[in-house]
C-alpha cells in the first residue's frame, strides 16, 4: 500500500531522514515511532503530500506521489483519511458539519445525504446520535478524538492515518480507542499508519512498525523482533518502558 524509498530530509543543515525506507502492508496496522523532535510528523506529512519530498520516493497505491499532477494529487488523496494529533474540528461547525465537510467538499450528494452519512460515521466510532448537534467545545478529549475519526472515515478510505490518537486520553478511554482502531480495521478492511509513543498501543494494536533514532530507522518490525534485536536504542525505546510499567 505504501513504500518509502531512501528518503532523505533535511532543514538548514539538520538532517532529520537519512536515506530510510520502509514498507506498509495491505490490511495492516503499521506504526511510526520515535523520541521527540526525530521526524516522524515531518515523515507522515511528506506520506500526506503536505510537506515536498526532497529526496527519495514514497509510492501510494503503486503512484509515485512526487510525480502526480494537481488533479492526481486530488484524486489519491480521497483513498485516505487523516486524524491529527489534537483532532482539528471546525469550531464554528457542529458534530454532524464537520464529519460530513469531506462530503460536501468532494461530492454532489444533497445534504440530507450527507447528514445521514455522516450520523453513521458517528455511530461507527461509538457515539449516539444526539453527539451530532454539539460543538467542538462542548466535547471531550475523547468524544473530539472520535469525532475526528469519524471524519476521517466520512470518504470510505482505504488508508487511515492517525498521529498520536491516544494522546492526552486516559488509560481506559484509550485502551477503548485502540479496541475501536482494531475493530474498523477489521469491519472495513482498513490499512492504518499511526504515529505513537504509547506502549500499549505499540504492543497490543500495531502489527509492525518503525522506530526513527538519529535520522536512520533503528527497527522495521514486529514488537517481539524488536525485543530479540536486543539493541541498546530498541530496549530503551520499548522494553525499559514496558519494565517501568506500574512504578
Amino acid at each position: 500500500m505504501i513504500e518509502v524509498k531512501n528518503l532523505y530530509t533535511s532543514f538548514e543543515q539538520k538532517i532529520v531522514h537519512d536515506n530510510i525506507s520502509f514498507d506498509v502492508k495491505k490490511g495492516e496496522i503499521f506504526g511510526i515511532l520515535g523520541g521527540s523532535g526525530s521526524g516522524k510528523s515531518v515523515l507522515l506529512r511528506q506520506i500526506v503530500m503536505l510537506d515536498q519530498i526532497q529526496k527519495g520516493q514514497i509510492n501510494i497505491l503503486g503512484k509515485d506521489i512526487k510525480n502526480l499532477n494537481m488533479e492526481q494529487r486530488n484524486y489519491i488523496k480521497k483513498n485516505w483519511g487523516v486524524l491529527f494529533q489534537f483532532g482539528a474540528l471546525f469550531s464554528s461547525l457542529n458534530v454532524i458539519e464537520n464529519i460530513g465537510i469531506m462530503l460536501k467538499e468532494n461530492t454532489k450528494l444533497p445534504k440530507e445525504l450527507i447528514d445521514d452519512i455522516a450520523l453513521t460515521k458517528l455511530k461507527m466510532v461509538g457515539l449516539n446520535w444526539d453527539v451530532g448537534k454539539l460543538y467542538p467545545e462542548e466535547l471531550s478529549g475523547g468524544m473530539k478524538k472520535r469525532v475526528a475519526l469519524a471524519r476521517s472515515l466520512a470518504l470510505d478510505p482505504e488508508i487511515l492515518f492517525l498521529d498520536e490518537p491516544t494522546s492526552g486520553l486516559d488509560p481506559a478511554s484509550a485502551k477503548a480507542f485502540d479496541e475501536l482502531i482494531l475493530e474498523l480495521r477489521d469491519m472495513l478492511d482498513l490499512t492504518v499508519v499511526i504515529i505513537t509513543h504509547e506502549l500499549n498501543t505499540i504492543t497490543n494494536v500495531l502489527d509492525r512498525f518503525c522506530i526513527i533514532n538519529d535520522t536512520k530507522l533503528a527497527i522495521v518490525g514486529t514488537y517481539d523482533e524488536a525485543l530479540k534485536e536486543n539493541d541498546v536504542t530498541i530496549n530503551k525505546f520499548l522494553k525499559l518502558k514496558r519494565d517501568n510499567i506500574g512504578k
